[in-house]
């Protein structure tokens, strides 16, 4: 008999799949209309704008790819699906990530290192001031982690 939640977590997998190919086919092609709007001229970017916007890009495709592999990998190998849904349902795990800001954090993440690439290719300061909002975030949310897992 095949448990309910497992065939659950299948689809949440998928689903995961399809979301990071979607996101890996739309950044080279949101990359190429920024380019072609004019942004990325390396006249008016710093140096660690060039290298934080590669590093931004570069790592977002790295996840992306590597995030798929991991889910496909699970999809493939049953042993490591089921390994894989205790520890995502594990109550401590997921305490910690509510308390360090949960979803809304990650999303919040997420957008800004989005939009510090954008504004990397375009304005200095307002690429200076994404980048210490993001920073600040990440040290937040890393800090809260750290404190609440000590409980």
């Amino acid at each position: 008999m095949r448990d309910r939640r497992e065939g659950t977590y299948v689809g949440k997998v998928k689903r995961r799949i399809r979301i990071q190919c979607l996101i890996l086919t739309a950044m080279p092609v949101y990359m190429v209309c920024l380019v072609e709007m004019g942004g990325g001229d390396s006249r008016v970017m710093t140096d660690l704008a060039q290298k934080i916007s590669r590093l931004l890009f570069f790592g977002g495709i790295i996840y992306m790819i590597s995030g798929i592999v991991r889910n496909r990998k699970l999809l493939n190998n049953r042993l490591l699906l089921k390994e894989q849904m205790q520890t995502e349902q594990d109550e401590r795990n997921q305490y910690l990530h509510d308390k360090s800001g949960g979803l809304v954090m990650d999303i919040l993440l997420v957008c800004l290192m989005f939009f510090t690439w954008t504004a990397a290719l375009f304005h200095m300061a307002v690429f200076y001031t994404f980048l210490a909002v993001l920073v600040l975030a990440a040290v937040l949310k890393a800090l809260s982690y750290c404190y609440y897992s000590r409980i």
